[in-house]
């Protein structure tokens, strides 16, 4: 019984030390700094850039860059830092992200889901609210939880240990895949409450949120867009939208009367 009393004590220890609150008071885990997360995000970022060709349409790029800038420069300031770095892919998958680090990818083919700016900034709004909520740093901390309660087992066994090699993969060669692993219904709905904030600061409409995701949905049943395997599109998801457009709603008229009113040429 003394392993499983070990592995008990330790992973107690670490959720304790690791537990923090995320933008709507849910409780978190975020053991990695927000130096290590940059890192990582940066390096996930420098690896899809390495391996996805560069958007060359003019008109998509301007679109898209309007749209991200509205809504990052309307963030604290602890939030915007240097800046975000926005970059538009080529390809026609209905697809966008962002990562620690303040980076900001969206593929051209967004444009067959987001039909005027305000449904593209409910997509560039909650990709952006996933870093805000830090849900990538809550991801890696799960995965170091339950691998570190493994290998505690495993010494106190007598066995050997992974842990060394498989964080080296979260925080290295693997971070691609430590970074943007899909998110959990939980931080899916999330980003959707604090993307809608988002947007409405910024002075976009959040009632186009919904048929956003209604146009995802149409194209999924065609073939499921890759935005979607990560992006759960539900009757779940909509009622949460719908509960939550009414407060940022209020955020949305209080931006327009200070003058946030974006115009990106859509």
């Amino acid at each position: 019984m003394l392993p499983n009393r070990i592995t008990t004590l330790i992973v107690t220890a670490l959720l304790v030390i690791g537990c923090t609150s995320s933008p709507t008071g849910r409780p978190q885990l975020a053991f990695k700094s927000e130096r290590e997360m940059r890192q990582m995000g940066e390096q996930a970022f420098t690896q899809i850039k390495a391996q996805t060709p560069l958007s060359r349409d003019g008109q998509a790029i301007r679109i898209i860059l309007c749209v991200a800038e509205a809504i990052t420069s309307r963030l604290p300031a602890e939030q915007r830092g240097a800046g975000w770095e926005v970059l538009v892919f080529d390809g026609n998958a209905v697809n966008a992200f962002a990562l620690p680090g303040n980076k900001i990818g969206v593929y051209e083919g967004i444009f067959r889901a987001a039909r005027n700016q305000d449904q593209l900034a409910a997509v560039i709004g909650h990709e952006v609210a996933h870093v805000i909520a830090r849900h990538a740093n809550e991801r890696v901390s799960t995965t170091y939880a339950a691998q570190m309660g493994v290998n505690v087992a495993q010494a106190a066994a007598g066995g050997s240990g992974t842990y060394s090699g498989q964080m080296m993969g979260l925080l290295g060669a693997g971070a691609t895949v430590g970074v943007i692993l899909p998110f959990n219904r939980k931080q899916e709905s999330e980003a959707d409450v604090v993307g809608l904030d988002l947007m409405a600061r910024a002075g976009f409409d959040p009632n186009q949120a919904v048929p956003l995701w209604e146009n995802m949905g149409r194209i999924g049943n065609e073939k499921p867009p890759e935005f979607l395997s990560t992006h759960p599109s539900d009757e779940t998801r909509m009622k949460g939208l719908m509960s939550q457009i009414p407060e940022s709603k209020k955020l949305f008229e209080e931006a327009q009367a200070k003058g946030y009113q974006p115009s990106c040429g859509f």
